[in-house]
C-alpha cells in the first residue's frame, strides 16, 4: 500500500510485558486458568440458543497465578492451559463466553525470541495495546 507508520509502527509484541503485568484481572477474580481441551472447551461453549457450560473458572485466585506464573515458566507444554476471561457462559453473544486470553505456545517469535512461550490472543493484546496507545497520544497532546 506504500504508507509508511514511520515512528508509530507498532507491535503487539512491544507491549507483552505490559499485559503479562496486568494480573489484576486474575488476582481480582476476573480471569482464570483453564485447562479443558479444545474440544471440550468448544462444546461448553454453548450454541446460541443453549448456555455454555462452566468448566475451572472455581479455582482459588492464588492457585490461578500460580499456574498462570508457570505457563510462562514453561513448564506447560503447547495447549495444556489457557487463561480466560470471566464475564458469563450464559451471554447471548457467544464471544463474551469466557474467551481466552492468553495461550501456551513455545516457539521463537520474530520480534522477541524465546522470551515468551505464553502469547496473548489477537482480540485481548489488540485492544489493550492499541487503547495504551491512545492514552498516551492523548498525553502528549495534551502537555502531560
Amino acid at each position: 500500500m506504500g504508507f509508511d507508520w514511520g515512528e508509530h509502527l507498532y507491535y503487539a509484541s512491544d507491549y507483552f510485558e505490559q499485559l503479562y503485568e496486568w494480573l489484576s484481572l486474575i488476582r481480582e477474580g476476573k480471569a482464570y486458568i483453564d485447562d479443558t481441551p479444545p474440544e471440550a472447551m468448544r462444546s461448553q461453549r454453548g450454541t446460541l440458543t443453549e448456555p455454555g457450560q462452566k468448566s475451572d473458572r472455581y479455582r482459588p485466585i492464588e492457585e490461578n497465578l500460580d499456574l498462570f506464573r508457570r505457563m510462562r515458566a514453561g513448564e506447560f507444554p503447547i495447549g495444556a492451559r489457557v487463561l480466560r476471561a470471566k464475564i458469563d457462559m450464559a451471554s447471548g453473544n457467544m464471544n463474551l463466553r469466557d474467551p481466552v486470553l492468553y495461550r501456551i505456545l513455545h516457539a521463537t517469535h520474530p520480534r522477541t525470541g524465546d522470551k515468551w512461550c505464553i502469547y496473548p490472543t489477537y482480540d485481548f493484546a489488540h485492544g489493550q495495546s492499541d487503547a495504551d496507545r491512545a492514552r498516551n497520544a492523548l498525553d502528549l497532546h495534551a502537555g502531560v
